[in-house]
């Protein structure tokens, strides 16, 4: 039998007979269909050879995404543990599939020294050895390949601080340490949205290790005090629940990342692989030398992503922490285009006059050209500026550099819903709520895609998830107004209406000048209510306040259609376009 199974869609078969035959060349034993017998019912030969098949290659692509065949052929493999995944158009994996990693082929003309072909390469040999004619199978010769495919999943550090308000740094070394060993060819990573769901939990290390299907943990606390930092780190065979390596590091903070270094290459080392230099090089990258620099950095983004969207205190604080940041380190690319993104909100929804983020985003790219946010800032400026062309160009950029980025997919998610193109929009927000689990807010934004659609089912898949989150949230920080106002709006889609009711009333208690909240609040009592009379109340200062995003967001919202044709709903929208344009 064979070793490889390829899994497409018939536009992508001239992609496909060109993969397999490089695979081929190289001594991989490699089946696809254009060797299905003439005697043979279709699906049962498919089935069998999925079954002994040590690895089952999928070719991604948005014609792959529609095929029930193609997501069953790589459901077979997920669950097998067989799954390999590239894109071959740029386009996201579907659910589930988009919470692993894929190597990008798009473009890719039969080069077997870039960076896609070598990730699916080093994958393939994982699971059914190397290659003869491969680079790792030369690297390996007189050793013996491994038995089994290496798989990690990173726990969050425990932050052993003292302060809860220190969480942001602990999370910051989990994330860069997950982003660490997925450099690393040999080594499958656990994503981070998996891996942070078992936050806060006693565990059994041998029980995660079983449920994720992966061969090792590594676990670990960090103790931040002054100019002193303290890590431990463990790596835990995920069978015998044995230590394979263990490591406390006492040191000044500015060794942060000479720790960060030492603890991958340590594990890799305790895994008997040896790193490739790009692997070494890509792992030392960190962007800024500066401890000082870097942890306001980490400060910063936990403030972005966990803060009150919606209010711009938090855009702004944000902005502050970036400007301390670049003034310490004024060639840290990542805090220029988090700064950026900060400053384009602070604009664009808030109507703050003055810096719309360009700057800093340019600023970024100069540093580095491959800083997939800062070109989604330059997304947004162009398409507010109507070059729409041009700014659709640059959202593909943002996502071709780095499709696993949270703030990427969420941009990008919401780029397609103000073109009106909500199905083109759901990919990137699914992939973004996957991404980071605490993101209610694009899971919120889902339940108005879905409706767009007249997808029952899947609007109220994201209301479920839309109400979880929230409520984490709320538990968090009870005056989050934002995720009172998508939580209203979830139990309203799931029939719910005294609870959204009594959420609504709250909601306007706790953060009546949240504007976010308003708007969620109008389409939920607008769409699943029926109460138009309210949801126009709430919309007045809405309209009042809000900048040009949300204007073309409402323009084109399923949510506010039935109020299209009401004259207050449009007279409101008359005089904001009117007090936009003169401003």
């Amino acid at each position: 039998m064979s070793d490889v199974f390829v899994s497409y869609a018939r536009p992508t078969e001239r992609q496909a007979r060109q993969i397999t035959e490089t695979l081929r060349g190289l001594g991989f034993a490699v089946w696809r269909d254009d060797e299905l017998p003439a005697h043979r019912a279709y699906s049962e030969v498919i089935e069998e050879r999925i079954k002994t098949a040590k690895a089952v290659l999928v070719l991604w692509s948005a014609d792959a995404a529609k095929s029930q065949w193609v997501r069953a052929e790589a459901d077979a493999a997920r669950e097998a543990g067989t799954l390999v995944q590239v894109t071959m158009d740029g386009s996201i994996p579907p659910m589930p599939f988009n919470q692993i990693q894929c190597a990008d082929l798009s473009n890719w003309a039969g080069d077997t020294t870039s960076q896609g072909w070598q990730k699916v390469e080093a994958s393939l040999a994982l699971l059914v050895g190397p290659a003869a004619g491969s680079p790792r199978a030369a690297e390996q010769a007189g050793g013996t390949s491994p038995s089994r495919k290496l798989s990690v999943c990173v726990l969050p550090f425990v932050n052993m601080s003292g302060d809860a308000e220190q969480e942001y740094f602990s999370d910051g070394i989990s994330e860069d340490i997950i982003t660490d060993l997925s450099k690393i060819s040999a080594v499958s990573v656990i994503a981070r949205n998996t891996a942070f769901t078992y936050k806060g939990k006693v565990l059994d290390v041998t029980e995660v290790a079983k449920q994720l299907k992966v061969t090792h943990v590594l676990e670990g606390s960090v103790r931040k005090a002054g100019p002193r930092v303290r890590i431990t780190a463990q790596l835990i065979d995920g069978t015998a629940g044995d230590h394979v390596w263990a490591e406390r590091y006492d040191r000044d903070l500015t060794d942060i990342f000479a720790i960060q270094d030492e603890i991958s290459k340590a594990i890799a080392s305790a895994l008997q692989l040896k790193l490739l230099p790009k692997e070494k090089k890509a792992i030392e990258h960190r962007g800024t030398d500066s401890a000082a620099a870097y942890n306001l950095y980490l400060m910063a983004r936990q403030h972005w992503i966990s803060g009150n969207d919606g209010d711009p205190k938090r855009d702004e604080v944000v902005e502050r922490i970036c400007r301390q940041a670049t003034a310490v380190d004024p060639t840290y690319a990542r805090a220029w285009a988090l700064m950026a993104l900060a400053q384009s909100s602070l604009r664009f929804r808030f109507s703050r006059a003055g810096d719309e983020g360009l700057e800093s985003a340019e600023r970024a790219l100069a540093l580095d050209p491959n800083i997939a946010e800062a070109h989604c800032v330059k997304g947004i400026f162009l398409r507010e500026q109507g070059q729409l062309a041009e700014a659709d160009a640059e959202m593909a950029t943002a996502v071709a550099l780095n499709p696993d980025s949270w703030e990427v997919n969420k941009e990008a998610g919401r780029h397609f819903f103000r073109h009106g193109d909500f199905a083109k929009a759901i990919p990137y927000f699914d992939k973004a709520t996957s991404l980071m689990e605490t993101d209610y807010n694009d899971a919120g934004l889902l339940i108005s895609c879905y409706n767009a659609l007249g997808d029952v089912q899947g609007q109220r898949r994201a209301a479920q998830l839309t109400q979880e989150r929230a409520e984490k949230a709320i538990a968090h920080d009870p005056s989050n107004g934002a995720a009172l106002g998508y939580g209203a709006s979830s139990l309203a889609v799931l029939g719910e209406a005294d609870r959204a009711r009594e959420w609504i009333d709250r909601a306007l208690l706790i953060d009546p000048g949240n504007m976010t909240m308003r708007y969620n609040l109008a389409c939920a009592l607008t769409v699943y209510l029926d109460d138009a009379d309210t949801a126009l109340n709430l919309l007045e200062p809405y309209f009042e306040r809000v900048g040009v995003q949300d204007i073309s967001h409402a323009k084109v919202d399923p949510d506010m259609d039935k109020l299209r044709e009401v004259p207050r709903f449009c007279d409101m929208l008359a005089k904001a376009e009117t007090r936009l344009q003169a401003a």
